[in-house]
C-alpha cells in the first residue's frame, strides 16, 4: 500500500483552496499524488445511475478536459464518477478522487481497480478522514463541500430533482465556483435537476470549450494561437485530432502524407507544445 500523508489544507499549494471554504476540514490524507502546484481543476458528477447518454458525456468531458491538461475531481462512486475518472486516465491525466471514507479502504470495493489505476498513474485519493474509519451515508454529503472546494467549476452530468449531486452544486455557488449543467430531455427525471439548475443560472455544456472559456479563458487564446499557425500539414493534424482522431497512421492516411513526412511534422509540434503524444503513435492537444 502507498504510505497514506497527513497534511492541513493550507500545507499543500493545490489543496490551499479548501482552506477558505465553509466547514474546512482540518486535516487531509491521501495517498498516491497531488499536483505539486495550483492547477486548473473541474469536479464532474452526477447519479450512480447514469443514463447512456449521461455516460457517454461525462466521459467524453472528463476526456477532454484531462487531454488539455486539466485535473479532473470526482469522489469514485458508481456511475458518473467512476466514468469520470476513467475517462480522464484514458486521456493520460491526472483525476482525484475524495472519498467519504479513510483512504486506507478504497470504497465502493467494486471501483477498488480503478482506485488503485488512479494511485499507479499519477493520482491521488483524498479524504478527511483518518484511515480506518468506514464510509457513512452523512460523510458523502460532506465530503461534497471538498470535491467542489478542490475545483474551480462543476460539471453536473445528470441528477434528479432531489440528490446529493446538487447539494454540490450548492455548495459550489457557496464558494465561488462556476456551475455547468449538461442539458437534458425535459421529461427525463435524471434530467430534472440539470434542467432546473439551468434556470437558477448554472452555465449550459455541449463541449469542453465551453468550460475552459470561463476557468481558462487565456488558455483558450494560447490554444488558439498555436491551432491557426503553422503549415497546412499542421494545420491538417490538429483539425483531424480536435476530431477524434488520435491513432498517427490514421492521421496520416487521411491527410495522404508520407510516414517520415508525419513523423517530421508531429515532432515538430511536439517541440512547439502543440501536441502530446500519448505513446503507441497516439497523439493528443496539449
Amino acid at each position: 500500500m502507498l504510505e497514506i500523508n497527513e497534511i492541513t489544507p493550507r500545507e499543500n499549494d493545490f489543496t490551499s483552496v479548501v482552506g477558505d471554504i465553509v466547514g474546512m476540514p482540518k486535516l487531509l490524507y491521501y495517498r498516491g499524488k497531488l499536483p505539486e502546484k495550483r492547477v486548473k481543476s473541474v469536479a464532474i458528477v452526477g447519479t450512480r445511475k447514469p443514463t447512456r447518454y449521461g455516460e457517454e458525456y461525462a466521459y467524453k468531458f472528463a476526456y477532454g478536459l484531462a487531454e488539455k491538461g486539466i485535473t479532473v475531481v470526482s469522489g469514485l462512486a458508481l456511475g458518473t464518477d467512476a466514468i469520470a475518472h476513467r475517462g480522464a486516465l484514458d486521456a493520460g491525466g491526472v483525476t482525484i478522487a475524495v472519498l467519504g471514507s479513510g483512504v486506507d479502504d478504497i470504497t465502493p470495493r467494486t471501483n477498488r481497480a480503478l482506485g488503485e489505476r488512479i494511485l499507479t498513474e499519477g493520482g491521488a485519493i483524498i479524504s478527511e478522514y483518518p484511515p480506518g474509519m468506514p464510509a457513512v451515508a452523512g460523510h458523502f454529503l460532506a465530503r461534497n463541500r471538498i470535491v467542489s472546494g478542490l475545483s474551480d467549476a462543476v460539471i453536473v452530468i445528470e441528477a434528479a430533482r432531489r440528490s446529493g449531486t446538487l447539494a454540490t452544486a450548492s455548495y459550489a455557488v457557496n464558494q465561488g465556483r462556476s456551475v455547468f449543467a449538461l442539458p437534458g430531455r425535459i421529461d427525463s427525471p435524471m434530467s430534472a435537476g440539470c434542467n432546473a439548475l439551468l434556470k437558477q443560472g448554472a452555465f449550459p455544456i455541449t463541449e469542453v470549450d465551453d468550460v475552459l472559456a470561463v476557468i481558462a479563458p487565456e488558455q483558450m487564446e494560447q490554444m488558439e494561437l498555436k491551432f491557426t499557425g503553422g503549415s497546412e500539414g499542421e494545420r491538417g493534424i490538429i483539425e483531424l485530432i480536435r476530431g477524434g482522431v488520435r491513432d498517427g497512421e490514421e492521421i496520416a492516411t487521411k491527410l495522404k502524407m508520407e510516414t517520415g513526412e508525419f513523423n517530421q511534422l508531429v515532432t515538430l509540434m511536439e517541440l512547439k507544445g502543440v501536441i502530446r503524444s500519448l505513446g503507441a503513435n497516439k497523439w493528443a492537444l496539449r
